[in-house]
């Protein structure tokens, strides 16, 4: 690397293709920090039982080569002309990462609560590699949590990390299995990195990488023109019409002002299970179920504050788009707005609003290509992003328009089965996640080992009282479960109701199996296997008529696969052996349906009318 004004170090360091520059969307989160906004993802991890903080901080140290961007700073771009560059830090040093402390008397959860605000709401160093991990100790009357247990809360900005990845990175800092306690700690890799760039260097690094792409902005431009004419295509044809032609309204709430430095946080602790019995009995998917939870706890929340607008809230509800291969750490999100029906009043009507609205956005989502928006933010010149974002922030633009959505919620999936740190079992993790002036809300459900934490993340203005919210997430999905296993009881019970109802048809069935049994001449020319599907209302049973050389069969059967399938009532077909409806009266009326081909209607026709005509 270049120490003095030497060309062909310049040159050299210009042409490094070991450093990496970041992308435009990763770019915005660092254009967003603030002094109000720090943009750091946390995560609260509680460990049962004793760890000793040495064995922790050589833990760590022996996998940070797993993890290069916690060896490597930004460096920034003279007069911020591009986007900075992720470079080795030559003075880096893991104390000052590891914070090691006790949690004050009493030892509790709200105390905890309160620890982790503090250290969640102080930003990160962006001098220096971006994450800390502050270690805890002296938990000690936590329900369900052996005393002296400790906990772990990690700090990592989000230009680092999007959820997806950062659940990869559990996987590098925690085991899958419980190992002996005693295991030797593997010695941390040799870490010798070059000077940093100079500023010449990364300009003509910056311009070089410009010229190497100079169609880079006009081909992004055009790439999402076609997408957007594609959409626009797409939505005339569909079911998105309706939907995209009404453009609907964002309320302005109290979520949506100027936010405060200091962050609140609760979270509610759901059975996975519970969640995905849910999901079977309502149709639908995991997240529509945890959107109706939030948007319920959302709209009681507002509505004793009477604050609730007319318009039911939108929520943005982050995507991934990272393929499963993908190891590498940089945010690969996608955006999808969902009205979150508060302003339906009663739980089941609200999820079957919400589920709709996923439908539309996910068909919206594939129409678009998820790529486009990181395309876009990367095809921003030079620093207009930074100065865009920070006029945003400085002249209060978001009171000038309403917001594009009132809160976010983001479901990521974690880790199914346990994880456990030098033998000691993790208990559970809780996710919080940055706000922003005109965004004071986001929800972030996370699942670990069979439970999913919904963790809600503020500030003491626009929401002082977060854990009162999330008893309303708790008591929302009370209330849900109570209507959905309700509702999901009625129907089975009609459904048994209307199995123990015998088809007043069979007697059909019967009928014609005596007959054909008889008349072998006859059932040797209409030879052929037939189905009739018999519509009881909320069941249906479907027969089998196999006419054989060796026998006559009639049968119900579950398997539908007939050269000839019939439909009919049950009350049609009851009417029609009793000679009191017409087969032709039926057939113009199209009471009875004959699916296969002319040859096959026909034969059946005929044996039909061969039977009736006894």
């Amino acid at each position: 690397m270049a120490t003095k004004l030497d060309i062909k170090d310049i040159v050299q360091d210009a042409l490094d293709g070991s450093i990496k520059q970041i992308s435009g969307y990763d770019a915005a989160f660092l254009y967003a920090e603030s002094p109000t906004s720090p943009m750091h993802i946390a995560t609260l991890i509680i460990v049962e039982g004793s760890i000793d903080f040495e064995d922790f901080k050589q833990t760590v140290a022996s996998k940070l080569h797993l993890m290069p961007k916690f060896r490597q700073r930004l460096k920034r771009v003279p007069m911020d002309l591009d986007y900075p560059y992720w470079v080795n830090d030559p003075n880096f040093d893991i104390d000052l990462h590891l914070h090691r402390s006790k949690l004050p008397d009493p030892s509790n959860w709200k105390t905890l609560r309160n620890m982790t605000s503090s250290i969640f709401s102080a930003p990160l160093d962006l001098r220096r590699p971006l994450w800390s991990i502050d270690f805890i100790e002296g938990i000690d009357e936590i329900a369900q949590v052996p005393k002296g247990s400790v906990a772990i809360v990690s700090k990592v900005h989000h230009v680092m990390i999007d959820g997806k990845s950062g659940v990869g990175l559990l996987s590098v800092l925690f085991d899958n299995e419980k190992i002996p306690k005693k295991t030797k700690l593997v010695k941390p890799v040799h870490f010798d990195p070059d000077p940093l760039p100079d500023d010449i260097s990364l300009l003509l690094k910056s311009g070089y990488g410009f010229l190497k792409n100079p169609f880079k902005i006009p081909k992004t431009i055009a790439e999402t023109a076609f997408a957007f004419v594609k959409n626009k295509a797409s939505k005339s044809l569909s079911i998105q019409k309706e939907f995209a032609a009404a453009r609907y309204p964002v309320p302005i709430t109290i979520f949506n002002g100027k936010i405060s430095a200091k962050r609140t946080w609760g979270t509610a602790i759901l059975n996975f299970e519970r969640v995905n019995n849910l999901r079977k009995l309502s149709g639908g998917s995991v997240n529509d179920v945890i959107l109706a939870i939030c948007a319920g706890a959302i709209r009681q929340y507002l509505q004793e504050k009477e604050k609730l607008p007319l318009q039911p809230l939108v929520a943005n509800v982050p995507i991934s788009i990272r393929h499963n291969e993908d190891t590498t750490t940089g945010n690969k999100i996608a955006n999808m707005m969902i009205q979150l029906a508060t302003h339906i009043e009663n739980p089941l009507e609200r999820l079957e609003y919400i589920q709709e609205q996923t439908m539309l956005g996910k068909s919206r989502h594939k129409t678009m290509g998820a790529k486009t928006l990181t395309k876009m933010a990367d095809a921003v010149p030079f620093g207009l992003a930074n100065l865009a974002a920070g006029l945003y922030s400085k002249y209060n633009i978001k009171d000038l328009h309403r917001p594009p959505f009132n809160v976010t919620i983001t479901n990521v999936p974690g880790p199914r089965d346990l994880l456990y740190l030098n033998g000691h079992k993790v208990v559970s993790m809780f996710g919080l996640t940055p706000v922003v002036d005109g965004f004071g809300l986001i929800i972030a459900a996370f699942s670990y080992n069979g439970s999913i934490t919904i963790t809600t993340t503020s500030d003491a203005k626009t929401m002082p009282d977060a854990d009162l919210f999330s008893r309303h997430i708790r008591a929302s999905a009370n209330e849900l479960e109570t209507l959905i296993k309700k509702v999901s009881k009625k129907k089975t019970a009609d459904d048994k109701k209307a199995a123990k109802e015998k088809s007043k048809s069979t007697v059909f069935f019967n009928a014609i199996k005596r007959y054909y049994k008889k008349e072998t001449a006859l059932a040797k020319k209409y030879k052929g296997v037939y189905h009739i599907n018999v519509d009881m209302g909320i069941t249906s049973e479907c027969w089998e008529i196999n006419l054989s050389e060796d026998a006559v069969v009639v049968k119900k059967t579950k398997n539908l696969d007939p050269a000839i399938l019939i439909e009919i009532e049950d009350a049609n077909l009851h009417a029609l052996y009793k000679g009191n409806l017409l087969l032709d009266e039926l057939k113009i009326q199209q009471r009875i349906v004959m699916l296969g081909s002319a040859t096959n209607k026909n034969k059946f026709t005929n044996l039909l009318r061969a039977f009736l005509e006894r």
